[in-house]
């Protein structure tokens, strides 16, 4: 905790306005956040499907909680670090959706489900995870088996293995270890959430859907029930969802919503969601024809782009370099004005933060309600 001679930059915040957070730091827009909590919650519910939504956007135990409390199974994150953190904080449900070979990382892992205050389920691609993370719970003394899903390509070109037969062969590989129970099939695709047009979008869910039926028949000629396909992202949950073979979907980003995500053309089913995640930033420099602030590199991810000015609007943002931004535009906002900035891509965004600060009642006239501290900030491994 800081000395009271010098406290940190978060020291009684909360409560105050808007204009007395430091900058640059990151904002939730609290109301614009549970309004997309709720529609993604009712879009579920409404469809009798589980919504498992991604924390590695957020990697905050806190909305994992909250999501949880509006219906959500559990979460996904993409790391056993991540995981960990989480579950630490007391996150009760918790599937990494990704391959862990490391014999140390499962080891961790194996640690965390023998102490049995949380539900753990991860991703395999191959025998050599299956056999290590068997091998991981052994040696642990777990006693219950393990949820473990097969990932099948279905467009990606990242992980998982070709649908059909070698799913099949590591399904049947789960199932001759006692503590490995096999959960159904992960199916993702990640390129897919950012094709710009929505009839892009249901193409690609149409391949990776003849894909998941394909794998499905084939297990099930093979003796071998599927209990779930889980998988879907934010840019195309709507064509998993109608697909009637995903049960489960996994979108992270359309709680803070980024600015790449923005760009796709909506689809008419999905709900619409709102920028909730923003970067508070302050005018540093002031010339005739540009405006100078704080917020670099250091305080957005630059990925999927630069971030975009929210307001004042009608301003362009250019790279200035790890520290700055450089606006252009007419008016330029004055020397000591505030300036709030949508992300490009939310996630790395939120990698680079330690507290998200919650404002209730607007980015303009609000007050700071609560501090959202990044839990599995940095745990990449």
């Amino acid at each position: 905790m800081p000395d009271a001679a010098c406290p940190d930059r978060w020291s009684g915040l909360v409560g105050q306005p808007v204009a007395a957070i430091d900058t640059p730091a990151l904002v939730v827009d609290l109301d614009a956040m549970e309004r997309n909590l709720q529609r993604m919650a009712a879009f579920c519910q409404a469809r009798g499907l589980r919504l498992r939504p991604h924390a590695k956007m957020h990697k905050c135990a806190e909305l994992a909680r909250l999501q949880m409390a509006h219906g959500a199974v559990g979460v996904c994150v993409q790391k056993t670090g991540e995981a960990l953190a989480l579950a630490a904080q007391g996150v009760s449900d918790i599937y990494i959706s990704n391959e862990v070979v490391d014999p140390a990382k499962l080891t961790r892992l194996a640690m965390a489900v023998r102490a049995g205050r949380t539900r753990f389920a991860i991703a395999v691609d191959s025998t050599l995870g299956i056999q290590r993370l068997a091998e991981a719970l052994a040696r642990a003394g777990v006693d219950t088996p393990m949820d473990v899903f097969v990932e099948i390509d279905v467009g990606q070109g990242r992980c998982g293995v070709p649908p059909g037969p070698a799913a099949v062969a590591l399904a049947q590989a789960i199932q001759a270890e006692p503590l490995l129970r096999f959960a159904g099939l992960q199916a993702y695709h990640g390129r897919a959430q950012h094709e710009r047009s929505a009839a892009a979008r249901q193409t690609s869910i149409t391949v990776a859907a003849q894909a998941v039926a394909t794998t499905r028949d084939s297990l099930q000629a093979a003796g071998i029930t599927v209990p779930l396909v889980t998988g879907a992202g934010s840019g195309t949950f709507v064509h998993e969802a109608t697909s009637g073979l995903w049960g489960e979907l996994q979108p992270g980003s359309y709680l803070f919503m980024d600015a790449d995500y923005a760009a796709n053309t909506p689809d008419t089913d999905a709900p619409r969601f709102e920028h909730a995640l923003f970067v508070k930033t302050q005018v540093v420099s002031r010339q005739a024809e540009r405006a100078v602030v704080d917020a670099g590199h250091k305080s957005h991810a630059i990925d999927s782009g630069l971030p975009q000015v929210w307001h004042p609007a009608g301003l362009g943002f250019g790279n200035g370099g790890d520290e700055h931004g450089v606006l252009h535009g007419s008016p330029l906002p004055a020397l000591g004005e505030t300036v709030w900035l949508i992300p490009g891509h939310c996630d790395p965004t939120v990698n680079l933060h330690d507290v998200l600060v919650g404002v209730r009642g607007g980015l303009q006239t609000g007050t700071v309600e609560c501090l959202l501290r990044v839990d599995a900030r940095g745990a990449t491994g």
